[in-house]
């Protein structure tokens, strides 16, 4: 698995000592980003090297070397993730602030209980008085993290963490991780239904297939809130997203294309189904699940073997979690490869071009964080009881609009990226007759 490390160097400052150092690393294999000067005296320097590894023990190799270099001390290196994570990625934190006995008595008592019968009186005055129209529960039992597999709800946390932080800073809205440690189904359900009055919508997060798919089908049944499955939702967003730009550089319509959808485990059904709703003329995919295939079928996906899905579609996109199952004598002069698996794809994208494929990505560019910040941003704010199928297409099309030439998706970083989605499905919404004036919450 690449790993980050950063080296934190005392050298000579004279010219051409940064330049042996990273010769040293270049000649380890290091893969150099950001050069961060921390001091520079009148004789020595102190510089911090971020370094993409291909695994820690590259890490260390890398280390020995810049330590054999004269003149040259490695003060410390450690791995960049581990360092940004200490201390967690979240808080809690107030909009207002106690300066005195009078806002003591508006946010508190006795002001409160006035707040408190109010919403007694009328429960959709929670969304205008209170957190809950603009605060996302992110639910997870770890079972599926990643490409980690079932590591636990705790070892998930991470992922949540960064899960919220692209809510608040994309799209404006908090959002709660909540670890549920169970396998089993029932008391899943049981659990998001206990704490969902505390929620404006429900965000499901890491949790394997099949039973994604019913936790995911009860919840929708039984809350009136938006539920949505990013693996399998926001992921078949962004990659339907990816391919219409595609189909724009490439200059053909997806109405007249055939999609191959190689795994349908989570992301692979929710991708396959959103391309047969978005009018793909034909959708193919391959998995040896016979569960998996029925599900597949049911929503008008046509089930073929994996030679043929790679012989037969305009598009591949592959989910499959098999590091190098496409080989390059396998793609087609022309197709789009989307390789989603992480972090290593069925196939590198350079090598899928070098191969002849048109266009192609990994799943660290065609990433759920595209969708999943604006879809959830624009049902809070249009009060939606749930996201349908017609609010991810909008969600789609808003990113694929936000695309600059010559690029297949826009960059997840822009602001302006999750604001178009987040207006493109509030008006779906609308038009969908979705929307809940009464359930809009203030401030969104």
């Amino acid at each position: 698995m690449p790993v980050d490390y950063v080296y934190r160097i005392d050298q000579p400052h004279v010219s051409g000592q940064l330049a042996q150092v990273c010769g040293t690393i270049a000649e380890g294999k290091g893969l150099i980003g950001d050069i961060e000067t921390v001091t520079i005296g009148r004789e020595r320097s102190i510089r911090e090297v971020n370094v993409e590894c291909r695994d820690h023990e590259q890490a260390e190799r890398l280390a020995g070397l810049l330590q054999e270099l004269e003149d040259v001390r490695l003060i410390t290196y450690f791995d960049r993730a581990l360092s940004r994570h200490t201390g967690g990625k979240l808080r809690i934190d107030g909009t207002l602030q106690m300066r005195s006995l009078q806002d003591m008595r508006d946010v508190y008592t006795p002001g409160v209980a006035r707040v408190c019968s109010a919403i007694a009186d009328d429960p959709s005055q929670a969304s205008r008085l209170t957190m809950i129209g603009r605060t996302v529960a992110i639910c997870t039992n770890g079972t599926r993290v990643l490409g980690l597999g079932d590591i636990g709800a705790v070892a998930s946390m991470p992922v949540m963490e960064g899960k919220a932080l692209f809510h608040r800073q994309m799209s404006g809205i908090s959002a709660m991780p909540i670890l549920i440690d169970t396998h089993d189904i029932d008391e899943f359900v049981t659990t998001v239904l206990r704490i969902a009055p505390g929620f404006g919508a429900i965000h499901l997060e890491d949790i394997r297939a099949p039973d994604c798919f019913e936790i995911e089908a009860r919840l929708i049944e039984a809350l009136d809130i938006p539920v949505m499955h990013d693996d399998v939702h926001g992921t078949a967003v962004a990659a339907l997203a990816a391919v219409l730009g595609a189909a724009t550089l490439a200059g053909f319509r997806l109405e007249d294309a055939t999609v191959g959808q190689l795994g349908l485990g989570a992301a692979g059904l929710g991708i396959a189904s959103l391309m047969v709703a978005a009018g793909a003329r034909r959708v193919i995919a391959s998995d040896p699940s016979e569960d998996a295939q029925a599900r597949a079928r049911e929503a008008g996906i046509e089930i073929v073997k994996f030679e043929q899905g790679m012989a037969d579609a305009d598009v591949i996109i592959a989910t499959t979690g098999r590091p190098n199952l496409i080989q390059p004598e396998m793609v087609r002069r022309g197709q789009v490869i989307l390789a989603l698996t992480n972090p290593d794809p069925e196939i590198h994208p350079r090598d899928a071009e070098r191969a002849g494929a048109a266009f192609a990505a990994d799943g660290a560019a065609v990433n759920n964080v595209l969708g999943f910040p604006g879809i959830f941003r624009g049902a809070l704010s249009a009060g939606a009881a749930s996201i349908t199928t017609g609010m991810k297409l909008a969600a789609a099309r808003a990113i694929a609009e936000e695309t600059e030439a010559s690029e297949l998706i826009p960059d997840p970083l822009d602001p302006g990226v999750h604001e178009r989605v987040a207006e493109a499905v509030a008006r779906a919404a609308r038009d969908e007759g979705q929307a809940r004036p009464d359930r809009t919450p203030a401030g969104l």
